[in-house]
């Protein structure tokens, strides 16, 4: 749904203006009608160029700031975590539970913060 809308609203982020502009100027084509036309997708869009490439500078400048990072480590929730089984209704799946899940992933995060 969100590519949809990113395709069908192009002329409210004003990306084709811009789009057309560099096209014509590499192909240089003169007529706009031969100019091919794309879809930019929003820095809001997660895991889309724009958004890496911000997390990407994001993260040299933290690096750049702070110096380089000592530990770097990746956590991820387990929805079969006996937590998470726990605290689920009979025949009720994590997957339908994400306010659980949050909870439960927040509350490991802050132990693990605390023991490093």
């Amino acid at each position: 749904m969100r590519l949809d809308f990113l395709r069908n609203n192009q002329k409210k982020t004003r990306e084709e203006q811009y789009q057309g502009a560099v096209d014509s100027v590499i192909s240089r084509v003169v007529i706009a009608g031969k100019v091919g036309k794309r879809v930019y997708l929003s820095s809001t869009f997660i895991d889309g160029p724009r958004d890496l490439r911000n997390r990407y500078l994001d993260s040299m400048a933290l690096v750049q700031e702070l110096g380089r990072p000592d530990l770097f480590l990746t956590m991820t929730c387990n929805p079969n975590w006996p937590e998470i089984k726990e605290r689920l209704k009979l025949r009720e799946e994590s997957q339908n539970r994400p306010d659980l899940l949050a909870r439960v992933f927040k509350a490991k995060l802050s132990i693990m913060k605390i023991r490093l």
